[in-house]
């Protein structure tokens, strides 16, 4: 029980990820090598596909999984309450045939679990995502133990990077207004406009809330 337990709270060293065995052959861990980042691969994870070394951990959520059904938020509620020494990050798949439900995943991951939703559109973008996250966490390890804020920047960094139009200089300049994932996902677009200008605001606005027939 002792080597489960340690396994579960496992945090690799730099450059390095956890993964769950049922990846090894994933087009996402082929993509993490070509970045550079090293793979070692676990039995005992638990819930989590992946932890990363700035000791958060991610489960992936894929289209099949969506549109499978709700199966996906008995996991969600399971991994939720399995890794409290973890910042938790969901990573969804919002494709053209998951994108009528990611308003929902969206909605309960963020408002009714309080986790951290990224959207991916597969496990290509998904693999440049951690391999950012990774390949920052030496540059940000002297602040990582002040607050929760200060371990999402990079996190946050990363996914507002990958909007159409938002590079690095855009996406610092929304780091000094909003401190978390869920503040910018909240975000209006005149809250954005001042800081990115209006284009911008609405590439980032969109990216976080695809139109759905049922409205907001």
């Amino acid at each position: 029980m002792e080597t489960k337990a340690a396994v579960l709270n496992a945090v690799p060293p730099y450059g390095h990820v956890i993964a769950s065995e049922k990846w090894r052959n994933s087009s996402l861990i082929q993509s993490l090598k070509g970045g550079g980042v090293k793979i070692l691969f676990e039995n005992e994870l638990g819930v989590a596909d992946f932890h990363l070394p700035n000791k958060s951990c991610i489960l992936y959520v894929s289209e099949c999984d969506i549109i499978a059904g709700n199966g996906y938020k008995r996991k969600l509620v399971r991994y939720r309450n399995s890794n409290s020494s973890f910042q938790e990050l969901v990573l969804v798949e919002n494709t053209r045939l998951s994108e009528q439900y990611f308003s929902a995943v969206q909605k309960f991951v963020v408002f009714d679990l309080g986790m951290t939703l990224l959207p991916v559109s597969g496990q290509t973008e998904a693999s440049q995502l951690i391999t950012q996250i990774v390949h920052g966490e030496g540059r940000e390890n002297p602040f990582r133990r002040r607050s929760s804020f200060q371990l999402l920047d990079p996190l946050v960094l990363a996914l507002v990077q990958q909007v159409p139009g938002v590079g690095r200089v855009k996406a610092l300049a929304l780091l000094q207004h909003f401190s978390s994932i869920q503040q910018l996902c909240n975000a209006a677009t005149t809250e954005l406009e001042p800081i990115v200008g209006q284009a911008a605001a609405q590439q980032i606005h969109n990216f976080f809330h695809k139109p759905t027939a049922a409205g907001t």
